[in-house]
């Protein structure tokens, strides 16, 4: 039965800002269900608040509405489409079913004849309100751990001294956890209870008898109208129960379950998603397993929409799970759907995997001083990597590689624990590093048993590990050029890479890939392909590993490739890697773009990237997408397979940027801006040569490598002093400190996090306002696609200010400077491409802060604000396709557009919350005013004052 025909018409709830606990996950599956539904040609109208997404370019729907998510915004655009006849509010994460409840609630959906399509509200119901699934759930026979409900102070203790501790405590109606933990203690208890039933809505709590050291997993559902019903993806967690899935690490498919205990867990899910109402599209479930022969089976939750989980499992099966979801809302069932791969079998066939994926979380602690660092039950992660291997070893090990925080895989680096006490403290109290500690406790030689006995982590895991450190001491005996092809073999095989078997070896990585291509030890490119190689892939969706030789009966010997390259001119887009705090979203906008540009141009675009949450490492964005770390060794290994004409470093933020010396170095073309520029501007000392070269005004500044230099430098230039290290992101370690003790402790801590780096000391120029602009340079001409200033004075983080565009208040004198400097700065880089130059006014003079030759944050945000595809005339000016002049730039704002930060620190209650020159916030929308005397607008300008913090 196909698709309903009186469905014309369908509004789509995005999730607005990026937050803790709810990221670009769900940008991906709006953006795959805004094409999935065009495809059938429905009109689409989409509100979503987030300037920073692809989901909400104006491409994707046929309506966007960038507004502020609120029952108010979904009436006004109601009754500007009196046409839509349904909403889809699954594809929006917790933002988007709140809101859809909330217009349920007052009977907006019923005013404007609007049905509710992809979910049941009473499902959702019933899976949000803890005592209703639990009632359920005992009805249909599926086992619960004993848990109760308090809606109360006194009901919530009543619970806690019947059950005993360890106790776990669930807000209801909340995201990432929010509200929930573990409390051991009864002296915790009473807090924990208090701001449970503060944060829920309906101020509710669950209150679990915690199921400590069972193992988790997650089963990833899709059901039709016919009540057909696919599992597309068996997730274990490595991390037993007690972490929130989203700071777990994960695998896929399940590693440790025995087959009859699998089997029981798709009859108790496919049972469950049944009893929870009659509706077509995803549903995710989350169960626990007793560690004992026994494997009891115990229901945690279960979501009615595409999750966090939904986009991973959409990247590590090769099964667009929110665009299949959003086809089922209108009526298809999944045997009339292709399967988006191969094209030749059907939806309804579940995807077989031939390889093994780990997702690891990122998260960003160093932004949060003082912040408890314990993972538990309330998300605290900010992004996440995936690593896909043909073995649990080789892709844990590419997770790693993918993390970007200064390591090159499990040990092998020098960089492991080696102190007995701290490495048991860490075991036992789960933390981000946990993954590459159990390494180091293997090392120490401390027993797996007591491993597991601490961390509760299954011996299978633990035994993988020991592996490795096993095959770490073999080759350890051994020099570069007595090393066997067999061990090398099997090093890269189980992950490792180059630099670490360097590293084993006590030689250079160069020697060890010359080694690998004299051996013929390359690597091979395998697809992702939902069925095992069972049938022909479409798709060309790759990931690496190496193979043993084949060898057919005529003697030929060779390794299997499935990547073929063509002959086509190529070019490589460098994704950003993993989300995090100054590194967001905005640059898979950036990168989609850049790749879509490059193909209007006729070439084949290459996207490399290991971030499974965004639309950039969709199987269909780039020509070839390789899902690999954005790490030296792979992204080297590609280019000599590909032969691309060259590298796009500037739309991948710094991920992408830190890579560019390497690519010159190695003589691979950097399309854009040259590596010298990149270099230049990143150096604080170069760059303001450059600019006194200019007769530019910047701050007086001077460069120290030393703590004592610096205490020198302070004398002449005065405090308050601004303190920059150079080739950082989101402004990692700047700090305005006002007198030599605080500049003292701050270097020297700067130095030991970040050795052999130069600091720059910038005079602070108090009270001064900040702006920024935004260009493209072709190497001739400049083009200025916006001016932004902050509403916050100088000295809080550009990604935390209000930012107002085009300015309030600069006057003529003001704003020519800004023009005059930004076109001279954009010539005197050689800047082909994007730049993003940042300014500080005092008495009308117009001083320069840092210049970043490269997409910025604030690119995607012009582009929404003015309605133009800036990062598509860049990308076409970088490759030598378009000058600046062949563009008509015809940029469309009435008032004023204002990017508005959005904080997480309710994920770090005792975090001091004052801004200052690095970066805290986690995502942004964006809010349109007609005038100044805007109420919103008023009330920001009036807290500027608030935000003045040393």
């Amino acid at each position: 039965m196909p698709k309903r025909k009186d469905l014309k018409s369908i509004l789509i709830i995005g999730s607005g800002p990026i937050i803790i606990g709810q990221a670009c996950e769900f940008d991906y599956s709006g953006s795959q269900a805004l094409r999935s539904l065009r495809e059938d040609g429905i009109e689409t109208i989409l509100i979503n608040s987030n300037p920073a997404t692809i989901m909400t370019d104006p491409t994707m729907a046929d309506h966007v509405y960038l507004k502020p998510l609120t029952t108010k915004s979904i009436v006004e655009i109601l009754k500007k489409h009196p046409n839509v006849d349904a909403v889809l509010p699954t594809m929006g994460g917790q933002t988007a079913l709140n809101l859809c409840i909330e217009a349920d609630q007052k009977g907006i959906w019923k005013d404007f004849d609007v049905e509710i399509i992809g979910v049941d509200i009473d499902a959702i119901n019933i899976t949000e309100d803890r005592e209703k699934f639990r009632e359920l759930m005992l009805k249909i026979g599926v086992g619960m751990p004993p848990q109760a409900s308090a809606t109360s102070f006194l009901k919530g203790k009543e619970i806690a001294q019947e059950f005993g501790f360890p106790l776990v405590i669930r807000a209801s109606f909340t995201l990432g956890g929010a509200g929930a933990g573990i409390v051991y203690d009864p002296e915790d208890f009473d807090d924990m209870l208090s701001h449970g039933l503060e944060v829920s809505p309906i101020h509710e709590v669950m209150i679990d008898k915690a199921l400590m050291g069972w193992k988790e997993y997650e089963l990833e559902l899709l059901r039709d109208k016919n009540d057909n019903v696919v599992i597309i993806c068996t997730i274990e967690n490595m991390d037993p129960m007690g972490i929130h899935t989203g700071d777990s690490i994960t695998v896929a498919p399940a590693m440790t379950l025995s087959d009859r205990t699998f089997q029981r867990m798709r009859d108790m899910a496919i049972h469950m998603m049944r009893s929870i109402g009659d509706f077509a599209g995803g549903c995710n479930v989350q169960f626990a397993v007793s560690p004992d022969e026994k494997e009891d089976i115990i229901a945690i939750e279960i979501n009615p929409r595409v999750s966090r989980s939904s986009a991973l499992a959409s990247k590590a099966t090769g099964y667009p799970i929110a665009k299949i979801a959003a086809k089922l809302a209108i009526g298809y069932t999944l045997d009339e759907l292709d399967n988006q791969i191969t094209k030749s079998t059907s939806a309804l066939f579940e995807p077989t995997l031939d390889y093994v994926i780990v997702k690891i979380p990122r998260w960003n602690f160093d932004k949060f001083e003082g912040s408890d660092r314990t993972l538990g039950l309330q998300m605290k992660s900010v992004g996440e990597v995936m690593g896909i291997g043909r073995s649990f070893q080789e892709a844990l090990h590419k997770a790693t590689q993918s993390l970007e925080i200064k390591r090159n895989g499990l040990g092998a680096d020098g960089k492991g624990y080696k102190d007995y006490d701290t490495i048991i403290e860490k075991l036992r109290v789960p933390s981000w590093d946990r993954v590459f500690v159990i390494y180091d406790a293997i090392q120490l030689g401390i027993p797996l048993k007591r491993i597991h006995e601490i961390t509760k982590i299954d011996m299978w895991f633990l035994k993988q590990y020991e592996e490795l450190h096993f095959l770490e001491m073999e080759i350890s005996k051994y020099t570069i050029e007595s090393l066997p092809k067999a061990l090398l073999l099997e090093a890269k095989q189980k992950g490792f890479a180059d630099r670490q078997i360097a590293h084993m070896l006590d030689c250079w990585e160069s020697e060890v890939h010359s080694k690998r291509m004299d051996l013929g030890i390359n690597r091979v490119y395998k697809l992702v392909d939902t069925c095992a190689a069972e049938f022909k892939a479409v798709t060309p969706y790759y990931y690496s590993t190496f193979e043993e030789e084949i060898e057919t009966a005529d003697g030929h010997r060779y390794v299997a490739n499935d990547s073929v390259v063509t002959d086509k001119k190529k070019v490589v887009v460098l994704g950003s890697g993993p989300n995090r705090i100054g590194q967001g979203i905005e640059f898979d906008y950036c990168c989609v773009h850049g790749v879509l540009a490059a193909a209007e141009c006729g070439y084949e675009t290459i996207m490399i990237n290991c971030n499974p949450e965004t639309v950039s490492t969709d199987f269909d964005t780039a020509d070839k997408l390789y899902f690999e770390p954005v790490f030296w060794e792979h992204i080297y290994d590609i280019i000599l397979h590909e032969k691309p004409e060259g590298v796009i470093v500037q739309l991948g933020g710094q991920t992408a940027l830190k890579l560019a010396e390497k690519l010159d170095k190695y003589g691979i073309n950097i399309i854009g801006t040259s590596f010298q520029s990149l270099d230049l501007a990143e150096d604080r000392g170069s760059f303001s040569t450059l600019l006194k070269d200019n007769d530019i005004p910047y701050p007086r500044f001077g460069v120290a490598e030393t703590a004592d230099e610096a205490l020198e430098l302070a004398d002449e230039l005065n405090f308050p002093l601004l303190v920059r290290p150079s080739y950082v992101l989101g402004g990692q370690g700047m700090k305005i400190v006002i007198n030599k003790e605080e500049l003292e402790s701050h270097v020297v801590d700067l130095l030991r996090k970040i050795p052999n780096n130069k600091l720059l000391l910038d005079h602070y120029l108090d009270g001064a306002i900040e702006a920024e602009a935004d260009a493209i340079c072709d190497g001739e001409d400049v083009y200025i696609i916006g001016i932004m200033e902050h509403i916050e004075p100088c000295g809080i983080h550009s990604g935390d200010s209000n930012a107002t565009l085009p300015p309030f208040n600069l006057g003529e004198f003001v704003m020519q400077q800004i023009k005059d400097h930004t076109k001279k700065i954009a010539l005197a880089l050689n800047t082909v491409g994007l730049i993003n130059i940042q300014f500080a006014i005092k008495d009308d003079i117009v001083y320069i802060i840092e210049a970043n030759p490269r997409a910025s944050r604030t690119v995607p945000f012009i582009a929404k604000a003015y309605g133009e595809p800036y990062v598509n005339y860049a990308t076409k000016v970088m490759l030598g396709e378009k000058k600046v002049k062949d563009f008509v730039f015809n940029p469309q704002l009435e008032g004023y557009a204002i990017k508005q930060p959005v904080f997480s620190f309710n994920k770090f209650p005792n975090v001091n919350k004052n801004l200052g020159p690095e970066m805290k916030s986690t995502g942004e929308s964006i809010l349109f005013i007609e005038s100044l005397k805007d109420d919103e607008f008023y009330n920001l300008y009036s807290r500027r004052k608030m935000y003045l913090s040393k």
